[in-house]
């Protein structure tokens, strides 16, 4: 399990054993008589009391868990059925639910902690007082207690008790620092995005990991989400999963030849339950899940077990508290590169598509962008690839960064200067120019001499009937060089109109423009 940057190394650690320093060896190895288990009595009592003078001493009556586990093999919490005591019988009255990271506990609670953690009931965690005090049990009764004070009282009460205290300059069991992509959280944004998911997709399926070792699923659709989502334990990891398949039988089929699965179903009553299973037991599995409405098998090898995306439980107030980090998917490190960007920043990107439907794609470092057709020049073209080559290295203006659907639209001519406000002081003036198009509205002349230059809509409609009459009777044809002025431009709509002024129909001659 991969975890985020903890707090800092307190000042005063020790560590805690039953083990007489002169039994080890010139390497370190406890060479005595000891056992390296519980002896469920005076001992493992000794232990505690040491935890509670150090925790005393420090000034410390609540501790919080952080990183909970159980041990592997066992089913989940909640809608699965319940985790068989792994030490935590009756310690929590809401529940084994209340077994989370971050869940704060009085030191009384904590000292069973500390006990059952001692007889490796299953059941495990660090406990600690942020920047002030913590407890992590180690394997073969080594405790490790760190305080920032040096706890001489508690030393002594220590080897009174029996045991031998040792400084050492951190835990075994800190949290190291991870270094790569940060951790999504499960935001407003993230639910969105699943929200968008379902919608797309008509359903998905949900695993809640709240402690190690155990998960419980969740299919989700948009009648569900909500309630769903309500109802998660404070801090859980989440892996969101193609829903489960309607054809059970077809899941079966499919199954690997070797190799550890998490196979997940529902019930004819609508529960839902995994086992984890190898080839070894996948008969006996078909025989557990029998009459499953519907199924899914996930493979367990790294590599193969890709969720859509994941993410962790922030804090309610919003702050992402939780140390654990989950495996980031294709579409969470898409996540965490649009997280970088903002609307209105200039990018560099190189193009990888000019589709003739008129949308550019373009990659702007691993993720594709793109550019519509309108935003790609101030001017009429017809097709991307008038203008740009695959292969081109562009800079455009970041329009938008769409969270939920993923996507980042780019504007290259936002930086260029419109040139039609320009156009615009032109009004009244007289130019000429061909006729590029006839429409029912008119004629589309061209009134700038250069390609993709500006054209302006001369009307033809009047008392004589339609337009098709009028262009009729004028006999304009596509080619003709007209004479006509500037009425109108209007920079906001993108349009210019136009009105004759006389009849400079030709042939191969060349518009004037302006």
């Amino acid at each position: 399990m991969s975890l985020l940057a903890g707090s800092d190394v307190l000042p005063h650690v020790y560590r805690i054993t039953k083990y007489d320093p002169v039994d080890r060896d010139q390497s370190g190895h406890y060479t005595g008589t000891e056992e390296p288990h519980s002896d469920e009595g005076p001992v493992e009592a000794a232990y505690v009391q040491a935890v509670a003078a150090f925790a005393e001493e420090t000034g410390i009556d609540r501790l919080a868990v952080r990183e909970p586990r159980v041990a592997a093999g066992f089913a989940g919490f909640g809608a699965q059925p319940a985790v068989e005591s792994q030490g935590l019988g009756g310690l929590f009255p809401t529940g084994h639910a209340g077994y989370h990271d971050g869940a704060q506990v009085s030191l009384t609670l904590a000292l069973e902690l500390v006990r059952a953690m001692l007889r490796s009931d299953g059941a495990w965690c660090r406990l600690e007082a942020e920047g002030t005090f913590t407890v992590h049990v180690g394997r073969d009764q080594y405790v490790y207690v760190g305080s920032s004070e040096s706890c001489p009282a508690a030393v002594a009460r220590t080897r009174a008790l029996g045991l031998f205290p040792e400084r050492l300059e951190a835990s075994p069991y800190d949290v190291e620092a991870d270094e790569p992509t940060p951790q999504r959280p499960a935001d407003d944004a993230f639910w969105a995005r699943v929200g968008w998911l379902i919608a797309t997709r008509q359903g998905a399926l949900l695993e809640e990991s709240h402690v190690g070792n155990s998960a419980r699923w969740h299919r989700l659709d948009a009648g569900s989400l909500d309630e769903v989502r309500v109802r998660l334990a404070p801090r859980s990891r989440l892996a969101v999963w193609p829903d489960l398949s309607p054809d059970v039988s077809a899941v079966f089929a499919d199954l690997p030849e070797a190799g550890l699965i998490e196979f997940v179903w529902e019930d004819g009553d609508g529960r839902i339950a995994s086992i984890v299973a190898d080839e070894s037991r996948f008969t006996e599995l078909a025989v557990h899940a029998s009459g499953a409405r519907a199924a899914s098998a996930i493979s367990l090898h790294t590599g193969e077990r890709q969720p859509f995306m994941t993410a962790v439980l922030p804090d309610e107030d919003g702050v992402l508290r939780a140390r654990w980090r989950t495996e980031p998917t294709a579409d969470d490190l898409d996540w965490a590169f649009l997280t970088t960007l903002r609307r209105g920043q200039i990018c560099t990107g190189t193009v990888v598509a000019t589709p003739d439907f008129g949308v550019t794609f373009v990659d702007i470092g691993g993720f594709t962008a793109m550019i519509n057709l309108p935003e790609v020049s101030w001017r009429h073209i017809d097709y991307p690839s008038d203008v740009l080559t695959v292969g081109q290295e562009i800079t455009a203006v970041i329009l938008d960064v769409d969270l939920v659907r993923q996507r980042v639209p780019l504007s290259l001519r936002a930086l260029e200067e419109d040139p039609m406000p320009a156009l615009a002081q032109r009004v009244g003036r007289i130019v000429t120019g061909p006729v590029t198009r006839l429409t029912p509205s008119g004629a589309l002349v061209r009134i700038e001499d250069r390609d993709g230059g500006f054209e302006g809509l001369l009307h033809l409609t009047g008392p004589a009937g339609t337009s098709a009459d009028r262009l009729e009777e004028e006999a304009v044809r596509i080619g003709d060089i007209l004479a006509v002025k500037i009425v109108d431009v209007d920079p906001e709509m993108r349009r210019v109109r136009l009105s004759r002024v006389q009849d400079h129909r030709g042939t191969g001659r060349r518009a004037t423009g302006c």
